[in-house]
């Protein structure tokens, strides 16, 4: 089978998607009660082999209720008209998902403390606005 590529580092292969056909719901006049062009893709990420342990932890957690207890990831497309525009939506959805899942973790902050140079301009500034302010003020009488 073709190897789908997700990132430089990792590829699928066509064979781990599972895809369903199913009748779309809601208003849709004739078409939607005999064409059956919903997309359910289902991709078993617990068992995937050409998924990095860290990515996978990941992309388990950042699908959601997409996630079966299985570990099965179920993505189902059904906005446009025809089958295979819902099926090359939802085989987006599920990459996008993955590319996700394999950016990694920004690093964590260190709190820094400001500088003795950022803490006297910001005295100073404060001192400049007091003097402004105090002026501003009824003239003593003397």
């Amino acid at each position: 089978m073709a190897l789908i590529p997700v990132t430089r580092s990792i590829s699928l292969d066509e064979s781990e998607l599972h895809e369903d056909f199913l009748r779309s719901s809601g208003a849709g006049g004739q078409n939607v009660q005999k064409v059956e062009t919903a997309v359910q893709l289902r991709f078993d990420a617990r068992n995937s082999p050409n998924l990095p342990d860290n990515v996978r932890a990941r992309l388990e957690r950042l699908a959601g209720r997409r996630l079966t207890k299985d570990g099965v990831i179920v993505i189902a497309a059904q906005q446009h008209r025809t089958r295979e525009r819902n099926r090359v939506d939802a085989q987006e959805r599920l990459l996008a998902l993955i590319r996700e899942a394999a950016t990694p973790p920004p690093p964590i902050r260190r709190p820094t403390r400001p500088t003795k140079g950022s803490k006297e301009r910001r005295l100073e500034g404060k001192m400049i606005r007091s003097v402004t302010k105090t002026l501003r003020g009824k003239p003593t009488g003397e």
